[in-house]
C-alpha cells in the first residue's frame, strides 16, 4: 500500500492536497466536508488588511469627534478579528487535519499584533498572502523585497507556529526572493497567488472582472518556478498553486519539487469529491510506477536533478523551434 504522507513547513500531512484559501473555506462545517473528502490540510479564507481599514472608514463621520472615530475603527477591527478567531476555533474543533490561517497583507502594520491571537486560537500555521502592485516609475525593487523581509521578521517575533509566504510570479528573480524569505525565517512558500483579473467590456466601455478561475495553461509557470526554486533553494518547502486541476497536475508539481499543492478553482468547478478522485488516481499511478511513498519521486525532475536543467531557464520561443521546418 502506498504512503501519501508528506511534510510541509513543519506540519505533518496525510497527503499533499491542500484546500487553498477562498470563500470555500470560510465555514467550519464545509472545512469538515473537505477533510472527509480527503484533504491533507485547509487554508482558511484570508482576512484582508485593507478590508479591515476600509470597513472602519466607511462608518466614520468626518464631523464627529476624533475619539468617536477611533472607537468606531477599533470596534470594526475587533469584530472582524473576533469572527476570524471563531472560524479558526470552530474549524479546529471539527477537523483533525492542519488548519492554516491566512492574512492578505501588503505592509508591516498594526495587523501583525493579530498574529499572536491567531496562534492562541489554535491555528497550526499562518499563511501570509503578500502583494502590493507597484506602478511608481521611481520605485526601487530592493525596497519591495525588503518589505517582504520586514513582514516575516516582525511576524516571527510574535509567533512560534510556521510562517508560510504566498507570493506572485511577478518578480524578476523568484529564487532570490524565496532564498531571502528562507534566511529570514519563513518555513514555506506558495507559488503562486492569483490576483484580480481585469477585463474590458467593449459594449459598455467599462472595466469589468475577468475570469476568476485558473486553468490548465497556468500550470506551466507553476511547474517551471517550482522546479527552479526547489533545485536552487533547498531547505524551504514549496506548495504549488495556480493551474492545479487534476491528479496529473498534482503529480507533475511533486515531480518538480513541491511538497504540497493547493487547489481552489477545481473545487469550485467540481466540488470536494475531486479530492477523493485525485488521491485514488495518485495511488494507482504510484503503484504502477513502483513508488511506495511521495518522498521517492518528489523533486526527481527539479532543476538540480535533471541532466539538462537549462530547459527550465529557456524563455525564448525560437530556442525551441529554430531548427524546425
Amino acid at each position: 500500500m502506498v504512503n501519501l504522507h508528506t511534510k510541509y513547513a513543519g506540519l505533518s500531512l496525510r497527503n499533499p492536497i491542500i484546500v487553498g484559501s477562498s470563500g470555500l473555506t470560510r465555514k467550519a462545517e464545509r472545512n469538515k466536508e473537505f477533510e472527509k473528502a480527503g484533504a491533507g490540510a485547509i487554508v482558511l479564507k484570508s482576512l484582508f488588511e485593507e478590508q479591515i481599514e476600509m470597513q472602519g472608514d466607511v462608518l466614520i463621520d468626518p464631523y464627529d469627534f476624533p475619539e468617536a472615530n477611533d472607537y468606531v475603527r477599533q470596534y470594526v477591527k475587533a469584530n472582524q478579528i473576533s469572527q476570524y478567531l471563531t472560524l479558526i476555533q470552530e474549524s479546529k474543533a471539527l477537523c483533525n487535519i492542519p488548519i492554516i490561517a491566512s492574512i492578505n497583507c501588503y505592509k508591516a502594520d498594526a495587523w501583525i499584533d493579530f498574529a499572536k491571537q491567531i496562534e492562541e486560537a489554535g491555528a497550526d500555521a499562518l499563511e501570509l498572502n503578500i502583494f502590493a502592485l507597484q506602478t511608481d516609475l521611481m520605485y526601487n525593487f530592493n525596497s519591495n523585497k525588503q518589505s517582504y523581509i520586514d513582514i516575516v521578521n516582525r511576524v516571527k517575533d510574535k509567533i512560534s507556529i510556521p510562517i508560510i509566504i504566498k507570493i506572485g510570479k511577478y518578480f524578476s528573480n523568484i529564487p532570490d526572493i524565496v532564498d531571502a524569505l528562507k534566511v529570514n525565517g519563513a518555513n514555506g512558500v506558495v507559488l503562486f497567488n492569483r490576483f484580480y483579473q481585469p477585463d474590458i467590456d467593449i459594449n459598455s466601455l467599462q472595466l469589468v472582472s475577468g475570469n476568476v478561475f485558473s486553468n490548465h495553461s497556468d500550470l506551466s509557470d507553476t511547474i517551471r518556478w517550482t522546479a527552479l526554486v526547489s533545485g536552487k533553494v533547498p531547505g524551504i518547502d514549496i506548495s504549488a498553486s495556480t493551474g492545479v486541476h487534476d491528479w496529473e497536475d498534482v503529480v507533475k508539481c511533486l515531480l518538480a519539487g513541491a511538497s504540497t499543492v493547493q487547489m481552489c478553482s477545481a473545487l469550485y468547478t467540481h466540488g470536494g469529491g475531486i479530492i477523493t478522485q485525485i488521491l485514488t488516481c495518485m495511488e494507482e499511478w504510484m503503484n504502477h510506477s513502483n513508488f511506495q511513498s511521495v518522498s521517492q519521486f518528489r523533486g526527481r525532475l527539479n532543476y538540480a536533478n535533471i541532466p539538462d536543467p537549462g530547459v527550465y531557464e529557456r524563455s525564448q520561443f525560437m530556442k525551441y523551434f529554430s531548427n524546425r521546418d
